[in-house]
């Protein structure tokens, strides 16, 4: 149990990066066996997109891989350095809590319309639901990290072990 909650993002990243590829190699061999395309697959491939790149992004946060542009925490001496870093981590997790709170609005708002997507009908907030939840495990993989780089900047390393 204690390795699913470790990996969650990479197991989720991987099953999705599964179906989206059969779903694309169906769309594939429909098109050339049957010169017709399956309409839905655009569909489930652009919101599998949107999923990879938000659970994507909780790796990056783990393992401190995020952008970021070093030239000015790098001059500065370490203690000054730390607390840019505390800054940064602060403006880092309220802009992630805030995304997931509008990706939340955005669920609660297309359930309360009965949105449906274009392509197979269904209700739109299947897609959405993963969203804020992939904001807020971005948040704890970055506090992870964050906790790990203040106890040690020089050698914060790319796998975060358990905190």
């Amino acid at each position: 149990m204690r390795f699913i909650l470790n990996e969650a993002e990479k197991i989720i990243c991987a099953v999705i990066f599964l179906i989206m590829t059969a779903v694309g190699f169906a769309n594939v061999c429909a098109r050339y066996l049957t010169n017709y395309s399956l309409a839905a697959t655009e569909e489930l491939l652009t919101y599998g997109f949107l999923l990879l790149t938000v659970f994507g992004a909780a790796i990056a946060a783990r393992r401190g891989e995020h952008l970021a542009v070093t030239l000015l925490s790098d001059s500065l001496p370490k203690a000054a350095r730390k607390l840019l870093f505390v800054l940064a981590a602060t403006l880092t997790v309220f802009l992630l809590a805030m995304s997931a709170w509008f990706s939340w609005q955005a669920l609660l708002n297309m359930i309360s319309n009965g949105m449906t997507s274009y392509a197979l009908q269904i209700p739109a907030w299947y897609y959405q639901v993963g969203v804020p939840f992939g904001f807020a495990l971005i948040i704890l993989r970055y506090l992870q990290y964050a906790v790990k780089f203040l106890r040690d900047p020089e050698n914060a390393p790319d796998e975060v072990p358990d905190v």
